[in-house]
């Protein structure tokens, strides 16, 4: 995708990836034990939505900007308001908060995040940002390495999400294996993975990977802000969930019905939230 994730900070995709993210964490914090959070591909934590990179796609007006000015209830319902209220601060700057940011917000005085970054600048960003918090990590370290290092957590419970660039053709490959290695040492996490919906092989590719390392169950929500095409053009996105919590599939439709018509490009836009393998198989 030549990708580098400041030119596309906010964007739908953000959007849905974030919002869902943040169902995930409440989730895990139904229980009073504390929690993990594992951000495998970080990046710097806040990004400039009148910088230069976002300014020459000014793909977040499409996404979190459309957001700001659809229907006040969209944004109050409770399955949006935890990540509207993550993200609202800095939009009101001009500015959009990454994945490490957006968890920071969600934890408890019991919870722990560990952000991975290996790009020197963005990891050096990511280092500042967060100097002095004792409930964060930052590493810079390549977070394919650390899923095979760091977990699991003392804490036993927690969430890995993984949202790489998907910059090299071995990507899948890469996440696979990096999974395998995971799940060998804590089966029993929650992993989120993020995938961009642009070539209908490679998704196709990732759903089966993922079902093959997979112990058990894998939700696939996908969202559709127009139909994939022969040109390949970045249209969609996906987060795969392995060990999703038993009310994810429920909340995801739900959640991907509200901002349907916020995110979609007119009305062939499109959700679908999937289980493999299927529920009560």
């Amino acid at each position: 995708m030549n990708y580098r994730h400041a030119f596309h900070a906010g964007n739908f995709a953000d959007v849905v990836k974030h919002a869902l993210f943040c169902r995930l964490v409440r989730y895990l914090q139904r229980k009073d034990g504390a929690i993990r959070i594992y951000d495998t591909h970080a990046g710097p934590g806040l990004y400039d939505l009148s910088g230069d990179e976002a300014s020459r796609t000014l793909e977040h007006q499409g996404g979190i900007a459309a957001l700001a000015a659809a229907d006040p209830a969209i944004r109050a319902d409770p399955l949006l308001s935890d990540y509207w209220n993550c993200v609202a601060p800095d939009l009101a700057e001009g500015r959009y908060p990454g994945s490490p940011l957006i968890a920071r917000r969600l934890l408890r005085p019991q919870d722990r995040l560990s952000a991975y970054e290996l790009h020197p600048v963005d990891g050096d960003a990511l280092k500042t940002r967060f100097a002095g918090d004792t409930a964060v990590k930052a590493i810079a370290l390549d977070g394919w390495l650390a899923l095979g290092a760091h977990v699991p957590p003392k804490e036993r419970r927690g969430l890995v999400l993984i949202d790489p660039p998907f910059e090299k053709v071995s990507e899948v490959d890469d996440i696979a294996a990096a999974l395998a290695r995971a799940l060998h040492r804590w089966r029993g996490g929650i992993y989120a993975v993020w995938y961009p919906m642009k070539r209908q092989a490679m998704v196709e590719r990732l759903r089966d990977a993922l079902v093959e390392v997979a112990p058990g169950e894998v939700v696939f929500a996908e969202f559709l802000a127009e139909p994939m095409s022969a040109e390949e053009r970045f249209v969609g996105t996906g987060l795969a969930v392995i060990n999703p919590p038993f009310v994810f599939a429920e909340e995801a439709e739900a959640l991907l019905s509200r901002l349907l018509p916020v995110l979609g490009r007119g009305t062939t836009a499109t959700f679908a939230v999937k289980q493999r393998p299927a529920s009560g198989s």
